[in-house]
């Protein structure tokens, strides 16, 4: 990778082999190499050339549509592109630290392989509609990789969720014990949140659907040139309406970044969820081997790393929103240099979560669930008491009595340290002249499950119709990731 410290000062019109620059000719002199160091930006946006390329054979396409290049100049020029495209993948040809930019870098690979018909590319272009279109393709790309791995998750947690769908757990609220539900219905619960951040992706999508291509440096092109035939062979739905907005528009950018930060945020509290769990405290789940570490001076420690990754990298993907706003908050129109730094931001949330979705797919995958512990702990905490009360207000009392009349029930349980099912009948009265002895009919935590079963409640049945929808999202999420024409 290029080092941006390493830049030369270069003089413009020198010697042959002198780097090509895609500016100068007003200049006398070339870039002082500070500030040559500052802008170089090849070291990180190489990564666009596949999308470069892909646009600049399209590009030559509308030139040549427009009488600006005859037949023979297309067909050596996508010969070029082509053969240039070639030499990237392999490594046969690569950006060096000469080269101001991606596009700085492509153009002078062009020119190398079809001489000065390569300049004729960059007619009716700049490089701010260049790199607004090679970033949206990028980032049109890898969304669709991200749902594929967000859809890995979500089916591990769906699998996880199916072979314990009759186990009892604690359900909390405030960290505090409050109603019994089934283990299956809290690890869905998280797939529903990710199944949103899936939707936002696609969501997103849609409005990043739209080529910039043709916008030139701000004001459009006079050269007659069709930005939709260009919009429509890569991929795009439609064309930028304003050349202005089209250069100066990074909400695509801070949109992406935010889809990817919940994601993260989503991911950490599932991460906070397993370090609980595999408390000593807790015990609920035991992580497999091959999904925790060891410590280099406690022999007995088994940590839960890549639930703790999954919590510190969310910080790193907001921050990554954070710079893009912040960048973005005092810009006039239309491009400014300060949207140089629009990429790192998304570069990095892309690969931060493409190797974090896979360890937390894993680490839930292969984890075992104590479901014995998990069903003894269901009722503890007086986690029946709701159940008890809502029984009195189907006998007729006031919710708001019922609810007075348990909370008397649990304080005095407290008191004597027993649980609720362990007060006698004459206590039961004395306590409220609502509580009767039949009132121990309902202090069971399969009847509280079975109890709630309105749609979205933890009763089996309506866990077992989760599965199945989530199932069923989930595959017509695959099919939108694999299916996509980029």
């Amino acid at each position: 990778m290029p080092d941006p410290s390493s830049v030369q000062l270069h003089q413009p019109g020198s010697e042959p082999g002198a780097p090509l620059r895609l500016w100068g000719g007003r200049f006398e002199g070339g870039p002082a190499a500070a500030l040559a160091a500052l802008s170089v930006s090849i070291h990180f946006d190489w990564r666009l050339a596949p999308y470069d390329l892909l646009s600049s054979r399209a590009h030559a396409r509308v030139l040549h549509k427009a009488g600006l290049l005859d037949d023979d100049e297309l067909a050596t020029m996508l010969d070029g592109l082509a053969d240039l495209d070639a030499a990237c993948q392999s490594g046969a040809f690569s950006a060096t630290v000469a080269d101001e930019d991606v596009h700085t870098a492509l153009e002078r690979g062009l020119i190398e392989r079809i001489g000065p018909l390569g300049g004729k590319l960059r007619a009716g272009r700049s490089r701010n509609d260049q790199v607004a279109t090679d970033l949206r393709l990028f980032l049109r790309a890898h969304v669709r990789v991200l749902v594929a791995s967000l859809a890995e998750l979500e089916t591990a947690l769906i699998d996880v969720a199916d072979r314990h769908k009759d186990a009892p757990a604690p359900g909390m609220t405030h960290l505090q014990h409050a109603q019994p539900v089934l283990f299956a219905h809290h690890l869905l619960a998280h797939v529903h949140a990710f199944a949103r951040d899936v939707d936002r992706l696609r969501d997103w999508d849609v409005r990043a659907a739209v080529s910039p291509l043709g916008a030139g440096a701000l004001a459009g092109s006079s050269l007659p040139l069709d930005p939709i035939a260009t919009a429509y062979e890569l991929g795009f739905t439609s064309s930028a309406a304003n050349s202005i907005d089209a250069v100066s528009d990074r909400d695509f950018a801070v949109e992406f970044a935010f889809c990817a930060a919940l994601v993260g945020i989503h991911l950490s509290r599932i991460g906070e969820e397993v370090v609980l769990w595999t408390s000593r405290e807790f015990r609920w789940v035991e992580l497999d081997d091959s999904f925790a570490t060891g410590s280099s001076i406690m022999p007995q420690k088994k940590n839960p790393d890549v639930a703790e990754l999954a919590r510190g990298k969310a910080g790193r993907l907001v921050g990554n929103l954070t710079g893009l706003l912040t960048m973005l908050k005092g810009l006039p129109l239309a491009y400014d240099r300060d949207l140089q730094e629009d990429k790192e931001p998304v570069f990095d949330s892309i690969d931060t979560l493409l190797v974090l979705l896979p360890a937390v797919s894993g680490m839930l995958s292969t984890m075992r669930v104590d479901t014995d512990r998990l069903a003894a702990a269901a009722p503890e905490g007086f986690a029946l008491a709701t159940d008890v009360a809502e029984d009195l207000v189907r006998r007729g009392v006031p919710f708001r009595d019922a609810h007075e009349a348990v909370g008397r029930l649990v304080a005095w349980c407290a008191a004597h340290n027993c649980d609720l099912h362990d007060v006698d009948d004459a206590q039961l009265v004395e306590i409220s002249a609502h509580l009767k002895p039949d009132v121990r009919a309902v202090l069971s935590v399969r009847g509280a499950l079975a109890a709630r079963s309105a749609r979205g409640g933890t009763a089996p049945e309506r866990v077992v119709e989760q599965l199945a929808e989530l199932r069923a999202q989930v595959a017509d999420q695959v099919t939108w990731a694999t299916s996509g024409n980029l």
